[in-house]
């Protein structure tokens, strides 16, 4: 379910990307330097099965057209490994951790603009993990450092107050501590990367 809505709402706005305009003019004091924003990402928490509790804000800043930077917080849950790619095994039930993670963390983001809202971005997360088993209860903690690189276009809408930033990204789980036996054996048998992960993120400016 949180695959097809990230991917529904990925494919509607690319297609609607007409509304694309070249980077922000930041010559003078009354540009919009500064953004809040979250990720559409927030949509999964509607689903029936698999829900992430997923909250993220974001807060950035222009330093100049090309260069920006922010600070993302988030926290989610997840129950199967990151690692597992789009196909037969992902959110299947035999790939089921013995319980869920819950993350807290913040990521650093840089992102650099290349031509018109074209631009290429990572984000650094350093989040913090509570291993929950089925029974709801608490058995283990541990930490991540979790990387990803995007590649996405910024596209401005009403007269640049808001945007979207539909993209594309490979995640990597660079750090990790070790994680409770049933985890582990679960997450052993993926990659540290993940491929083609959508993305699509929303803010206002000011």
């Amino acid at each position: 379910m949180q695959k097809r809505i990230r991917w529904i709402g990925f494919v509607i706005l690319m297609a609607n990307s007409f509304y694309v305009n070249a980077q922000y003019a930041l010559q003078d004091s009354t540009s919009k330097r500064f953004f809040v924003g979250s990720t559409f990402f927030v949509l999964g928490n509607f689903a029936e099965t698999n829900r992430p509790d997923f909250v993220q804000v974001n807060s950035g800043y222009r330093i100049t057209e090309k260069d920006v930077v922010s600070l993302e917080l988030k926290t989610w849950k997840y129950a199967w490994s990151l690692g597992i790619p789009y196909g037969a095994s992902y959110e299947a039930p035999e790939e089921k951790f013995p319980g869920y993670i819950r993350e807290y963390g913040f990521a650093l983001v840089y992102q650099r603009f290349w031509w018109k809202g074209l631009y290429s971005g990572i984000h650094v997360m350093n989040a913090w993990q509570r291993f929950v088993d089925e029974n709801n209860q608490k058995i283990d903690k541990g930490f991540q450092i979790f990387n990803t690189y995007r590649l996405g276009y910024h596209i401005k809408l009403f007269k640049n107050r808001f945007f979207i930033e539909p993209s594309i990204a490979i995640t990597h789980r660079l750090f990790h501590t070790e994680m409770p036996e049933g985890f582990r054996q679960q997450d052993d048998k993926w990659s540290k990367f993940f491929y083609g992960e959508p993305g699509l993120h929303f803010g206002f400016n000011f």
